[in-house]
């Protein structure tokens, strides 16, 4: 049985390793994830889909600018385990993070994804074309959902990323810790 539920910090290693399973290394090259990197997540907005203990899809959603003065979300990555797919489960995750950032006030979503998937859940390129990406990216796959109505009236210009900054490790602690011989905290080499 597959649960669909808040991603937790016991989860993020599960997390980042489906995401290489899922993506490879080029997911590191994408234009949306120019303006996910050094950002946290939107809060209570990431969800992970369990089965058998593991982790098995996963979904997060951003805090954006839509041109200069629309607040919106971007979703992404969405990724299921190869074996997982084709049984519903990525639809799932994008209801259960639709549904969060309605509830928590939203207004609008975007995503750079297949029009024909994201259509079902009322994605288009109805509201993006005076919006942009900063780099790379196909423009008919710039998509959006107005979780209020009207929300992207009028949005013009770049994508920019907004939210809250991932806090940066203190490497210096790191450094004290490996000089006065406490070698366990540092990740030991495969």
């Amino acid at each position: 049985m597959v649960t669909i539920r808040s991603e937790r910090p016991v989860d993020v290693i599960a997390r980042e390793t489906l995401l290489d399973t899922a993506y490879g290394p080029a997911r590191f090259t994408k234009t949306s994830e120019r303006l996910r990197e050094g950002r946290r997540p939107a809060e209570q907005l990431s969800f992970v889909a369990i089965e058998g203990g593991r982790v098995i899809g996963t979904v997060r959603l951003w805090h954006v600018w839509a041109g200069a003065a629309r607040a919106a979300l971007l979703l992404g990555p969405l990724a299921v385990h190869p074996d997982c797919r084709n049984r519903g489960i990525g639809s799932k995750l994008v209801r259960r993070a639709l549904a969060a950032a309605r509830r928590l006030g939203h207004g609008a979503v975007l995503l750079v994804g297949d029009a024909p998937f994201y259509g079902r859940f009322g994605f288009s390129a109805d509201k993006t074309g005076a919006l942009w990406m900063p780099g790379r990216y196909e423009v008919d796959r710039l998509l959006a959902l107005e979780l209020e109505p009207g929300a992207l009236d009028g949005a013009r210009g770049l994508i920019v990323a907004a939210g809250e900054l991932a806090p940066k490790p203190d490497l210096s602690a790191l450094v004290t810790a490996v000089d006065d011989g406490h070698r366990d905290v540092m990740p030991r080499a495969a």
